[in-house]
């Protein structure tokens, strides 16, 4: 008898230009995140791996499934994990990680501190970018002393997925790369199968949670002494960009130090800032409340 093959095994038809055209404009309305012509490849494997999953072979289908109802923000929820998960690694671009040392050092001297130390990792995909601002936190403090004012560490991300793996908190060795033999002895354990584990005393300060950068207007976090947004507004379009970056300026503490990535934005300034003199990152910190640097 012949059987016919499973479709689920047969390649999709290619997506036509305005189903495209209707993708990118639900994902940029909804997350932010432009998709551009060159990554349309990447856009049709993605819905396609989780169309096979529920046995959907028309692009249209699937579009109307998401947009309508309870059952389609479920699913929507279940295609972003496959949309917006971004590699990442500990002390990824050094040179950054290094500013934010050089800055703290600079506050826990500069003046006692009264309130705690507040970062912000946003953006912070799985876990790796804030548990490497958290290590650089723990350096200052030993530089200073010792006598710690305490700090927190924000870590958000859209990917509910990617924040679980952040909690969880176990990572390869493949992503520790930016951190040097001193740093992953005292701050990784070992584990079998070429996994390492953050220590305790860096998951405390770690807080994750779920935020659409789109929200960011309407999130309860302000007076931050370290804000780190890198490797996310490549994502975005410039006009988005300048926005997102004038809203995080305003959540700067005076003296607070904003870390992007370098040359995702090279036609931004604030007036609440200035950009720092270093070629090998974009940093910008925040006036105090008559126009100067703290």
């Amino acid at each position: 008898m012949q059987t016919t093959q499973n479709w689920s095994l047969q390649q999709l038809p290619e997506m036509d230009v305005q189903q495209f055209r209707q993708w990118q404009t639900l994902l940029e309305a909804r997350t932010g995140v432009c998709v551009s012509d060159q990554r349309k490849t990447f856009l049709q494997t993605s819905l396609s791996a989780r169309m096979r999953e529920l046995d959907m072979a028309d692009y249209q289908a699937y579009f109307e499934h998401v947009t309508n109802g309870a059952a389609g923000a479920v699913e929507w929820s279940a295609l972003i994990e496959r949309l917006t998960v971004r590699e990442t690694s500990f002390m990824r671009h050094r040179p950054s990680f290094d500013v934010v040392g050089r800055h703290l050092d600079q506050l826990l001297q500069a003046q006692a501190k009264e309130r705690p130390l507040q970062l912000w990792s946003v953006g912070c995909a799985s876990g790796e970018e804030a548990y490497s601002m958290a290590i650089m936190v723990e350096q200052s403090i030993r530089r200073a002393g010792g006598h710690p004012p305490g700090y927190g560490i924000w870590a958000t991300d859209i990917s509910h997925k990617a924040l679980e793996q952040g909690r969880t908190a176990i990572y390869p060795g493949g992503r520790l790369g930016g951190l040097n033999e001193r740093e992953r002895r005292e701050w990784l354990q070992p584990l079998p199968n070429d996994r390492h584990e953050v220590a305790y005393a860096l998951r405390d300060r770690v807080c994750f949670a779920r935020l659409n950068i789109l929200e960011l207007a309407q999130a309860p976090i302000q007076d931050l002494d370290i804000i780190f947004c890198q490797n996310l507004l490549i994502y975005f379009r410039r006009w988005r960009r300048r926005d997102l970056l004038n809203l995080l300026a305003r959540r700067l503490a005076p003296g607070g130090l904003l870390v992007i990535g370098l040359g995702e934005i090279v036609d931004w300034n604030n007036p609440l800032l200035e950009r720092l003199p270093d070629d090998q990152v974009q940093a910008y910190v925040r006036r105090d409340s008559n126009g100067r640097l703290e």
